[in-house]
């Protein structure tokens, strides 16, 4: 029996939860919801196009929502709401309301008796589970996460919700000493502005206040204000034709001691062509964790620290241990 899937929202991360399905031969897309009118959007798979009013009956025949919507609005608002109607993954990333956001979504999902995932992707997400492990083998010791070169889809979004801009790209930059110094070994207190840069290529509105926009980046919590970021105002065919992809990566780098004298250095790195098409394929994994975890009872929200590796793979436990233990 298929797992059937529903998406909520059609854009980038949209496509790439699409597309993630069509890998997965346990899985069917059942639908696509949206704000927009239906019958202007067009998909890249045969499902059904629906409205969102559709999905807000409850009736809908869908084993998990994937709920592709911005972290700054969307999100914290979607999520909880249709955790009372439906098993909901989501991919919100803006770490520091993590703790709310949870809250929020158990409280829905628990009263419905629903399974919500929250902040599944590659980070939060993979790398979380990184830090988390690494952690635990050498509890003597200290992580450090670098994102970049690439595009954040996240970020991205949050400066085109401000008044003004069309179309943005963010680029989210390593700086290139403080990596070397981690990777060394050294264990250098690095503050978040040490450690990265950020680069915004923006398209603006014909006369529209430039310096004002340029602030309201620079100055953006939880986004741009910890870093050193540089805004430049670029045409739409410019941002066409040198920032159509959606490249990112990075690494999580883990640096302890087992004794006096004796170190180790971990590190998980990614590097991704595309990232809204790596994170719709984490989240399809998780979302077959939801569907199975909410089948044997269980009820509440949920992240990647609480759900078992078994749980996301289409493989038998037995498969797992001869191929991969």
């Amino acid at each position: 029996m298929s797992i059937k899937i529903g998406i909520l929202g059609y854009g980038n991360l949209g496509r790439g939860v699409e597309a993630a399905v069509k890998m997965n031969d346990d899985m069917e897309l059942v639908a696509v919801y949206t704000r927009r009118a239906p019958e202007t959007l067009k998909i890249n798979s045969d499902a059904a196009v629906k409205s969102v009013a559709e999905l807000e009956k409850g009736n809908e025949d869908i084993d998990v929502l994937v709920i592709c919507g911005g972290s700054a609005t969307d999100l914290p608002e979607m999520t909880p709401k249709f955790a009372k109607l439906y098993n909901v993954i989501d991919s919100f990333d803006t770490h520091a309301k993590i703790p709310e956001h949870f809250a929020n979504v158990d409280a829905a999902a628990k009263a419905a008796g629903k399974i919500g995932i929250i902040s599944s992707g590659w980070d939060p997400g993979m790398f979380s589970l990184n830090r988390l492990y690494a952690s635990a083998v050498l509890p003597n010791g200290k992580d450090y996460t670098f994102w970049g070169k690439g595009v954040s889809q996240g970020h991205s979004d949050a400066v085109r919700r401000i008044d003004g801009v069309i179309d943005c790209r963010q680029y989210t930059i390593p700086v290139p000493a403080a990596l070397d110094k981690v990777r060394s070994g050294a264990d250098p207190e690095l503050t978040t502005r040490e450690k990265h840069t950020r680069e915004c290529f923006v398209v603006a509105e014909d006369g529209a206040d430039l310096a004002r926009i340029e602030n309201e980046i620079k100055t953006m919590p939880n986004y741009f204000a910890d870093y050193d970021t540089t805004v430049h105002f670029i045409s739409a065919d410019e941002m066409a034709r040198d920032h159509s992809g959606l490249p990112h990566g990075g690494s999580v780098i883990y640096s302890g001691t087992t004794s006096e004298g004796t170190k180790h250095v971990i590190e998980y790195s990614l590097k991704l062509d595309s990232n809204p098409e790596f994170t719709g394929s984490v989240i399809i994994a998780y979302a077959r964790a939801a569907y199975r975890m909410n089948n044997e009872g269980m009820t509440g929200a949920k992240t990647v620290f609480d759900i078992a590796p078994a749980y996301l793979s289409a493989k038998s436990g037995d498969e797992l241990r001869a191929h991969f233990l």
